[in-house]
């Protein structure tokens, strides 16, 4: 998901504004990258209109060719719509362009963000909007882009029950499921502390497919065992089959997830609590961006135990 432009002098549109009515059913959506492509489609196909905006030019063709509208830029998206789906990978992009659309959003907006970010910046940012009485939720969304495509996501929500209740008819077309968990922020910490478990899980899938490889057993095999065992996750049926053909076209990155694990372990410093899991798990991360993996899919983390093994033996 590219980063949109900052954008700070965008004109408005001529397109005429919408009526209060039409307004319920348009959507504005700031980045169109995996999960905003997949959040439009989903959301084009239940009759909304769908205004989206991201800095690569090409994802915003690829939305109208979807049948959204294009925005001239993230504060032309402001402009027209009364709700706004940020879908960005970087807390401080999601930041720079809530600061710079404020000035452009009415009151009684609600900003919904679906990303993953820091907590505490998001109780920043959701204070500063309520002062000129706009809405943040924080609705980070649980899954690949391909599952919340399919409508297989969780959505994790932090906000005000108002806030909430304001976007009912957006839930079932973002997610299978919304749970509020609290003020803004709290979908954040629920989502962090989520994406840990996941990212440890395929951790684990890795370096288990990896063991039974170097222990001769048949690999394929391997996965279907671990299926009807305990040590069964959903990492086995999400990653084990990417695993085994080294498939790693994208729906989720490693280097996205190294940017989440690094807010896991800030977050959790501030707490005062070590997560020495998770420590280990960023040095992976790092090992397969390092060997060039970081834009593959999240499954490539097994190649950091097949590198190392191969590197061993030849060095014997």
């Amino acid at each position: 998901m590219s980063p949109p432009a900052r954008s700070r002098n965008e004109p408005a549109s001529d397109a005429p504004p919408p009526s209060a009515a039409a307004g319920r059913r348009t959507v504005g959506l700031i980045g169109i990258g995996l999960v905003g492509t997949a959040l439009a489609e989903r959301l084009l196909a239940a009759g909304f209109e769908v205004v989206g905006y991201d800095i690569d030019a090409a994802r915003v063709d690829a939305l109208t060719a979807l049948g959204g509208t294009a925005a001239i830029g993230a504060n032309d998206v402001a402009d027209r719509c009364e709700r706004v789906l940020l879908a960005l990978v970087d807390p401080v992009v999601t930041q720079d362009v809530i600061e710079d659309a404020a000035m452009h959003l009415k009151s009684g907006a609600v900003v919904i963000d679906t990303g993953t970010g820091d907590p505490l910046r998001t109780e920043m940012m959701a204070r500063r909007l309520l002062a000129r009485g706009i809405e943040l939720v924080d609705a980070p969304l649980s899954g690949s882009s391909e599952q919340i495509r399919r409508g297989e996501g969780i959505a994790m929500v932090g906000g005000s029950a108002a806030a909430v209740a304001a976007c009912a008819d957006l839930w079932p077309v973002l997610a299978a499921r919304h749970v509020h968990v609290g003020a803004s922020g709290a979908g954040q910490r629920a989502k962090l502390a989520t994406n840990l478990i996941l990212g440890l899980n395929r951790a684990a899938l890795a370096e288990g497919l990896a063991f039974a490889e170097a222990q001769g057993l048949d690999p394929a095999a391997f996965v279907e065992l671990v299926r009807i065992t305990p040590a069964y996750s959903r990492a086995v049926d999400i990653k084990g089959a990417r695993m085994l053909e080294r498939a790693y076209e994208p729906e989720s990155r490693i280097a996205q997830h190294r940017k989440d694990v690094a807010l896991m372990l800030s977050t959790g410093e501030a707490a005062k609590l070590d997560l020495p899991l998770t420590r280990a798990h960023a040095a992976l991360l790092d090992a397969a961006i390092t060997a060039g993996d970081g834009q593959a899919d999240n499954a490539a983390i097994v190649e950091v135990w097949r590198r190392d093994r191969a590197n061993r033996t030849r060095n014997d």
